[in-house]
């Protein structure tokens, strides 16, 4: 009997739970024991779910109750040419961009928008705004105390920034924004996080800062996260004031290329996205004005091990198309991308294989420019997805593409 049986055997008979199996063997072993109690279990097969190329001890701060690892098939955008603030490394503005998607065409479609960038000179992309965001809420007894506090955090706020910045040797605490809603008190931390996405850096910075709050003012904590960050959510507030990175993405092309790459003619493209993006989007209440950035977002978080929840702020993103006459201008607008560089995700094997291949894994220097040079990239990846989407829409090829690649 294997020591995954065994292992499986004691939890079958109720001597072991499966969140515990750690404690008695070693990470690969007890993820084996686990896949056998859930095929004696449910009936299924795991046997390519087992099939992974890491140590699964390298998953413990990643991942809880391993059976094993989900695959997902990997492509390439590129070259990309990127004109970045920060994205260009080397000397070199050409990029290859990791996706990982299950969406036949996505990549095709995408790289195709990348060409077209890069035969006009690349695409220009810039980080304009950096701010990871927690908000607590707090209870007072009605707006006189909320007053209070308020009047408080704004003498305060460098004991504030004292306070949250002793939970950390990176993080840096920008600003903090109240929001006073009745007898509730939201505090809006906003941190540079440099090269880390930053959640947990900020939600412990924001306790210590918190407790800071209760101390001085009538204030009561009553969740650490009130939910106006916001974190994993559509909101406006992000759509506006930005969460994570805001980035933008900017290129120039000429008629003749939109004629001959993609087929149809500037005047119809910026026809498409004011319909399509601008009115269409606006008709629907939507908070991203775009034909598909999270596409990008998804397979670039995927591939690069960012938070894959996060892409619901990823989403919200204005494109903007203007004929020029002998030239198109394209943008992508990305209020709140949340990626970084350095843990997390951006530990595992894969996912480190593909920020090696972008050449921004790890810390930046100086710190930041690493995060700050995915977010470039992946804006301009999205601006790829969105030229290629709005000229087969224009073209009336979008339905013929999927069909001639068999999706």
């Amino acid at each position: 009997m294997t020591d995954a049986q065994a292992l499986a055997d004691r939890v079958t008979e109720g001597e072991l739970r499966l969140h515990e199996l750690e404690e008695h063997a070693d990470a690969d072993t007890a993820a084996a024991a686990r896949r056998l109690v859930i095929e004696a279990e449910t009936g299924a097969e795991l046997d390519v779910v087992g099939e992974y190329a890491f140590p699964a001890a390298e998953a413990e701060s990643n991942v809880e109750n391993m059976l094993g690892a989900a695959q997902l098939p990997m492509g390439v955008v590129g070259p990309l040419a990127v004109n970045g603030g920060t994205a260009e490394t080397g000397g070199s503005d050409d990029h290859y961009l990791p996706l990982a998607t299950t969406e036949g065409a996505l990549i095709a479609s995408v790289n195709r928008g990348a060409t077209v960038i890069t035969e006009s000179g690349g695409a220009d992309a810039r980080v304009v705004e950096t701010g990871m965001t927690r908000a607590p809420v707090f209870r007072v007894a009605g707006i006189t105390e909320a007053e209070q506090v308020v009047e408080w955090v704004g003498e305060h706020e460098d004991a504030l920034r004292e306070a949250a910045e002793s939970t950390t040797s990176h993080g840096e605490l920008l600003t903090v924004d109240p929001y006073v809603v009745g007898d509730s008190v939201f505090l809006r931390f906003s941190y540079d996080t440099k090269d880390a996405m930053g959640m947990n850096m900020a939600t412990i910075a924001t306790r210590e800062a918190a407790a800071l709050v209760e101390e001085e003012t009538p204030a009561d904590l009553v969740a650490l996260s009130g939910n106006l960050c916001s974190d994993k959510k559509p909101a406006a507030i992000n759509a506006i004031e930005g969460r994570g990175r805001t980035v933008v993405a900017d290129v120039t092309v000429s008629a003749d290329v939109v004629e001959e790459r993609l087929g149809t003619t500037p005047a119809a493209i910026e026809e498409a996205n004011t319909r399509k993006n601008l009115i269409g989007s606006a008709k629907a209440g939507a908070l991203g004005f775009n034909a598909h950035a999270a596409n990008v977002v998804a397979a670039a978080f995927l591939a690069t091990g960012q938070d894959a929840a996060q892409v619901v702020e990823g989403s919200n993103a204005i494109t903007t198309i203007e004929d020029r006459g002998e030239e198109l201008y394209a943008s992508v607008s990305i209020a709140s991308l949340e990626v970084g560089t350095v843990g997390g995700g951006t530990t595992l094997p894969t996912q480190s294989e593909a920020l090696d291949v972008l050449g921004f894994g790890g810390g930046g220097d100086p710190p930041g420019s690493n995060a700050d040079a995915l977010a470039e990239v992946i804006a301009a990846g999205a601006l790829a997805g969105e030229l290629s989407l709005l000229a087969a829409l224009a073209s009336r090829h979008l339905s013929s593409a999927h069909e001639e690649l068999g999706r």
